[in-house]
């Protein structure tokens, strides 16, 4: 297993399976070295999701388990639509924004179906299907491979319709949201177009229902200071509504 992102989630996974892992099984099953390993083990410390010990690791924080699109939309739903009800307040006409997959982005999708002169990019098929009536906004799909399990289209292709753009603002939902590692999501095509998203806009607006924060998935979309603004609900904990303010970001509470 030579690619790197499949390998650290095989390790990931088989650290949340056992609990720990040791380097020689690792090198065995995984036909890598022990320094590739090794490595791998450090990165996943840095994430937080495991501590290094003599000859392994073990697991020192469970990761969120990714859902089917119709399970996250059920899960914190009243919270999201109020996120999203919230989000659509920021949307002005006039703007071009690009409106990420996932099911906190949705209510804000069904929020704007009655704007006006607004033109909306997005990789989302659920976000496309909301917005494809929509008389007030011009839509525009990426291109590229769609991932069944989110519903959202990834890759190299959809990657470089963005090249040709500027955005006002990007709408962005994330797996997890932690002060020191930033914000990150499961699979790494999906983190890479959303780091390429983050580029082409002059606002970031993270979405987040507060059970995001303090978690950690595999793949990192960027540092903390690139989001200006976070929209959430109430139920964030003082220790991030705190964090989130020293580090200089808008923080949105949606009630």
């Amino acid at each position: 297993m030579r690619h790197t992102s499949q390998r650290r989630a095989a390790i990931l996974q088989a650290l949340t399976q056992h609990g720990s892992v040791q380097v020689n099984q690792l090198v065995e099953q995984l036909g890598v070295s022990a320094v590739t390993i090794r490595t791998d083990l450090g990165a996943l410390e840095s994430q937080g999701l495991a501590t290094r010990s003599h000859g392994g690791a073990t697991l020192a924080r469970t990761p969120p388990t990714e859902h089917t699109v119709p399970q996250k939309d059920a899960i914190n739903h009243e919270q999201k639509a109020r996120i999203g009800a919230y989000a659509a307040r920021l949307v002005q006409p006039g703007d071009n924004i690009i409106i990420d997959s996932g099911t906190t982005t949705i209510s804000l999708a069904r929020h704007l179906r009655k704007a006006q002169n607004v033109t909306v990019m997005t990789n989302g098929l659920n976000i496309a299907w909301e917005l494809a009536e929509a008389p007030g906004v011009d839509l525009i799909l990426t291109g590229g491979l769609l991932r069944k399990q989110s519903l959202s289209i990834q890759g190299t292709q959809a990657e470089a319709c963005l090249q040709a753009y500027s955005f006002d603002k990007l709408f962005l939902g994330v797996d997890g949201f932690d002060l020191q590692f930033g914000v990150t999501t499961h699979h790494e095509a999906e983190a890479s177009l959303n780091h390429k998203m983050v580029e082409r806009a002059k606002k970031i607006i993270v979405l987040a229902d507060a059970s995001k924060f303090g978690r950690v998935s595999l793949h990192r979309i960027v540092q903390l200071d690139r989001v200006d603004t976070v929209i959430t609900d109430a139920g964030i904990s003082p220790e991030y509504r705190d964090g989130l303010l020293n580090a200089g970001i808008e923080l949105l509470i949606a009630e």
